[in-house]
């Protein structure tokens, strides 16, 4: 489930505006690469929407099935708002309807021929 925490405008090319849904994940535990300790976090991400302000507005606290999922894009610089340092991101995260993620689990057919005996005759991939 994800859920919808916030809203903003965002401006197009032409100059017309339209508003985005922010939206967030559930609780994660990730474990610290540096310290090696746990901490709570949960993923963001932002749906582009057809709604007005007053719409957005009533929908902040809706929940809706589905998951935030990492996905690899182009590179782009992104400037990290405590430090002001500039890094270069090759990915970003989108919104996957639920619906979506079952079917790519049901399509999920693994093949027999994937996997063989070993000498020991338990069951090995290839």
């Amino acid at each position: 489930m994800v859920t919808v925490i916030n809203f903003k405008e965002r401006n197009k090319e032409d100059g017309s505006s339209f508003f985005v849904l922010e939206i967030q994940g559930g609780l994660e535990m990730v474990q610290s690469k540096t310290t090696g300790q746990f901490y709570a976090t949960a993923k963001k991400a932002y749906l582009p929407s057809t709604f007005d302000a007053m719409t957005c507005q009533a929908l902040v606290g809706t929940q809706m099935p589905g998951s935030i999922e990492k996905e690899e894009c182009e590179p782009y610089e992104y400037t990290v708002q405590s430090t002001g340092e500039i890094i270069t991101l090759s990915h970003r995260y989108c919104y996957v309807p639920e619906q979506a993620v079952k079917t790519a689990y049901q399509n999920f057919r693994p093949s027999a021929d994937a996997f063989s005996m070993n000498e020991k005759h338990e069951m090995a991939h290839v």
